[in-house]
């Protein structure tokens, strides 16, 4: 959701820079963009409404010479989507150049102050509000603009990433966060920014992770300073990531998200290397052996999500509960952050996020550790902002995900709360080990499993046509089947934008079946589980009305084959690893039905990778 870049040097033309940053960007969602440039003739700003294809066919004619500048990526928040609107945004006079990712709450009341002093507004949004306000202090109190970057950020309430530009101080770019990622990339006399380290990495791996109330002052000639807002100067700490520039491209794929769905297999090893030891039938999660009388001793298990990880979540409560034999309360964290949940000291309170920067699921987090909760992340992003305020956690190691619907990242999440649940299960001595041995076993040849499902991509894609025509889908599924179902209809929503809806199977004779008949595609998955006669029920009652039916099956089935329209077979698999395997065929079904009808795959409309703001 928004992305910031930026570069300062004197080796280096910015704007190159800037623009393949943006690129690199395009997967967290926006409406327009926009670069500002210094150089000797002064502060040129260009935006543009669309894509930043549209921006780079704007600036064509334009002077974009210079070393020093700052772009945006916009996703509409105050103000509809305009080149008005983007960003960046000048100061009255010109002098400053502003760029933001967040929301100014207290904005409007801001906005009529500075009104009543005679400054005029171009823009509806609350970011030109801050720079308006900035250079209000700058000049009223002479003031230099660091020192009134910190007088206005004690004034505004909200969250924000942004960068700033002055004319009058062509050789230093000052950038501040609260509650929204930002990354400075340490160069050889130069500085990066950026939203995380895609759009950077090019460039180095030195990276500082600015953290909540953090101000950075990159200037040339000089060492990185970073303050607070009292001005007391912070030591940052360096971190080299290791992230190869092959990993956020598309690597010979059409799209990001079919890149990312096969990718799946290597994703899933890497996820499990060095944590699962087959060959002694064990695993290993670090971050329970150093905490192990705090998970051992706790009461009860609060998983928080958003999205896919929020279905993640639902399949990790059914294997812990059945594993450990501890209650496991399944929250979205946008509803948890509001109420006044329950949360005791005895209490493990465990966080998914792909980004690590999802605002709701951030928030939560905040709101347990004041409760007193142990705190577990989960996430992908090494560095962001949830594994840095949890008490401990562990990484999928999945790799960046570009595409904005969550493929991989899922997969990933499944096993390590199954991992999770393994690991604990094991210090509690609530699993037999012939059982624990045998999960052991069976999650460490899912990779394999995945890479015969992906075959079935093409039965997958002549399929899609067939039901590209669909207005509806129904997803059901029962037991660890549930939360795929769920799954599934949210991926065809998100890419091809047909209403979808997942429920438990048996819940079908409460109310959806009066959706069914011959328009109606109904997605199952039936399964040789121990529900299988259930689900099979359930499938003729749609066939008597017309439903047609896509059933996932177990291979060499033949009873659910005669009644379905379709079927998609999956290797015989475990029931609570079958979602690891059953959800990818849903993938690749999404995939190519929004494919079919011509949607923007990775960059569906109105949606965000990371959502940082409410």
């Amino acid at each position: 959701m928004c992305g910031i870049v930026g570069y300062i040097g004197t080796n280096r033309e910015a704007y190159p820079i800037l623009i393949k940053g943006l690129q690199r960007l395009e997967y967290r969602g926006y409406d327009s963009a926009g670069v500002a440039l210094l150089n000797k003739k002064g502060l040129n700003i260009y935006k543009a409404k669309g894509k930043v294809a549209d921006l780079q066919d704007y600036c064509q004619d334009k002077d974009t010479s210079g070393t020093v500048g700052i772009a945006h990526t916009r996703w509409a928040t105050h103000g509809e989507p305009s080149a008005t609107n983007a960003h960046p945004h000048y100061s009255e006079s010109k002098n400053l150049a502003i760029i933001h990712n967040g929301i100014i709450e207290n904005f409007a009341e801001i906005k009529r102050n500075l009104e009543g002093k005679g400054i005029e507004f171009r823009s509806d949004t609350d970011t030109e509000v801050l720079v308006q306000l900035v250079e209000y202090i700058q000049e009223r109190k002479r003031l230099d603009l660091l020192t009134a970057v910190q007088v206005a950020l004690h004034q505004v309430i909200g969250a924000y990433a942004i960068a700033l530009l002055d004319k009058n101080n062509p050789d230093t770019i000052i950038a501040a966060r609260k509650q929204s990622p930002l990354v400075v990339g340490i160069g050889d006399g130069e500085f990066f920014l950026g939203s995380d380290a895609s759009p950077i990495i090019e460039y180095t791996d030195k990276m500082v992770y600015l953290e909540d109330g953090n101000i950075a002052v990159m200037k040339l000639g000089e060492e990185l300073k970073v303050v607070n807002i009292l001005n007391e100067e912070l030591s940052p700490a360096i971190h080299t990531v290791d992230l190869n520039l092959g990993q956020i491209e598309k690597g010979g794929y059409p799209h990001f998200m079919l890149k990312e769905i096969f990718e799946q297999p290597e994703c899933l090893t890497n996820c499990m290397r060095g944590r699962i030891n087959v060959e002694h039938n064990h695993v290993t999660l670090s971050a329970l052996i150093d905490h192990r009388s705090k998970l051992i001793d706790a009461k009860r298990i609060i998983i928080v999500a958003c999205g896919t990880s929020w279905h993640a979540a639902l399949i990790g409560k059914q294997i812990i509960e059945n594993l450990c034999r501890i209650p496991v309360n399944v929250e979205y964290a946008s509803e948890f952050r509001y109420r006044n949940p329950v949360v005791r000291s005895c209490d493990v309170v465990i966080a998914i996020s792909q980004s690590g920067e999802t605002a709701d699921t951030l928030a939560a987090v905040e709101l347990a550790k004041e409760k007193g909760a142990f705190i577990y992340g989960i996430c992908n992003a090494i560095g962001s902002s949830i594994p840095r305020a949890t008490d401990t956690g562990t990484y999928i190691h999945v790799g960046p995900e570009i595409g904005v619907a969550s493929t991989k990242a899922f997969t990933g999440q499944v096993t390590v709360l199954t991992m999770f649940a393994l690991t604990l299960a094991e210090a509690k001595g609530t699993v037999a080990n012939k059982d624990y041995v045998k999960i052991v076993e069976q999650l460490a040849t899912i990779p394999d499993k995945i890479r015969e499902v992906l075959k079935t991509n093409d039965t997958v894609r002549d399929l899609a046509r067939t039901f590209t025509y669909a207005h509806n889908f129904i997803y059901l599924g029962r037991g660890f089947s549930y939360p795929v179902a769920l799954e599934g209809a949210l991926k065809l929503k998100e890419i091809s934008y047909i209403h979808a809806e997942g429920y438990p199977a048996a819940e079908m004779k409460h109310g959806p079946i009066a959706l069914i008949d011959s328009d109606m595609p109904v997605v199952v998955i039936a399964t040789h589980n121990a529900m299988y006669e259930k689900v099979l029920s359930n499938m003729q009652e749609i066939k008597a009305r017309q439903g047609r039916v896509i059933a996932l099956v177990s291979k060499g089935d033949t009873m659910v084959s005669r009644l379905a329209d379709a079927v998609i077979e999956l290797p015989e698999t475990m029931e609570c690893l079958e979602p690891l395997v059953a959800t990818v065929p849903l993938q690749l079904l999404a995939y190519h039905i929004a494919v079919c009808k011509g949607k923007n795959v990775d960059q569906p409309r109105n949606l965000a990778k990371s959502v940082t703001v409410e």
